[in-house]
């Protein structure tokens, strides 16, 4: 499949591509400002994210965090310019050595490829000297780092955002840390907002806000039920609805119940 699309805002470009055509989850933008690129797009879209990158040199690579569709493809691009990526402290002993994926995440991203890797910086900067503030946000995983480029008014926000509502979790997600990290998010000052699934989103700040609220009301409307003496199941569907496939599909590793039953142990004071 061929790029499905294509992306221009002011001095960034990007390119969605996925093996799937499956919704946000199953698809992936990868972004470049200037000679910078900001994460990589899965192994299994190598022709297009190279086709994407070709009409420039790459100098300067960016990780936010070793997800097998953030980093699927930093040793090829590493290799093809003759750069060392960029990355969170955290993320890169997994970078280097590689790390088990569920069969799914094998199927939509393609496997992970070992990179070496060097430590990202308290700031980073752009070919024409702006900065680059790498922001660490754990909750979707331990290592997600995201960047703000002050002169611009811009967010990089790998996983952070994906969409205004959360409808699941993944099991080794932590939900109190997300709460905090939007939070400490919300306090910078950018307008727009660049989501490697969910596209450019113009007015970023005002929607990463609503996600928030959006969680923070399923986990008030979850509580109120579950003092009312109703079971995790019921609460999961009068709150989220039924289960999805996708629930079944990930064993339960990926459902709205792990939304639930973190959201009960939220505190709202």
């Amino acid at each position: 499949m061929p790029i499905r699309q294509t992306y221009a805002f002011e001095s960034v470009t990007g390119a969605k591509v996925g093996r799937l055509n499956q919704g946000i989850n199953t698809q992936f933008i990868v972004y470049r400002i200037g000679d910078t690129v900001i994460d990589t797009g899965p192994s299994n879209q190598w022709s297009f994210v190279k086709s994407f990158l070709s009409n420039i040199e790459v100098k300067q690579l960016l990780l936010t965090h070793h997800h097998e569709d953030h980093s699927g493809n930093a040793q090829r691009i590493a290799e093809l310019y003759g750069i060392l990526p960029k990355a969170p402290e955290l993320a890169r002993d997994k970078l280097v050595k590689g790390y088990k994926t569920p069969l799914l995440q094998r199927f939509v991203w393609g496997s992970a490829i070992p990179v070496e890797t060097q430590p990202l910086g308290l700031e980073e900067k752009l070919s024409d000297g702006s900065s680059v503030i790498p922001v660490h946000t754990p909750g979707h995983a331990k290592d997600l780092t995201c960047f703000y480029l002050p002169e611009q008014g811009y967010f990089f926000s790998g996983d952070l955002f994906i969409a205004r509502k959360l409808k699941m979790l993944r099991a080794d997600e932590d939900l109190n840390q997300l709460i905090e990290s939007i939070k400490k998010v919300l306090k910078l000052d950018f307008k727009t907002l660049f989501c490697p699934h969910g596209g450019i989103v113009e007015n970023g700040k005002s929607a990463l806000n609503e996600k928030l609220e959006n969680i923070l009301a399923v986990c008030h409307q979850a509580q109120e039920l579950d003092k009312s003496g109703v079971d995790l199941t019921e609460i999961t569907k009068r709150v989220l609805g039924p289960e999805d496939m996708i629930a079944k599909l990930t064993g339960g590793n990926f459902c709205k119940a792990n939304l639930i039953r973190q959201g009960l142990e939220v505190s709202l004071s």
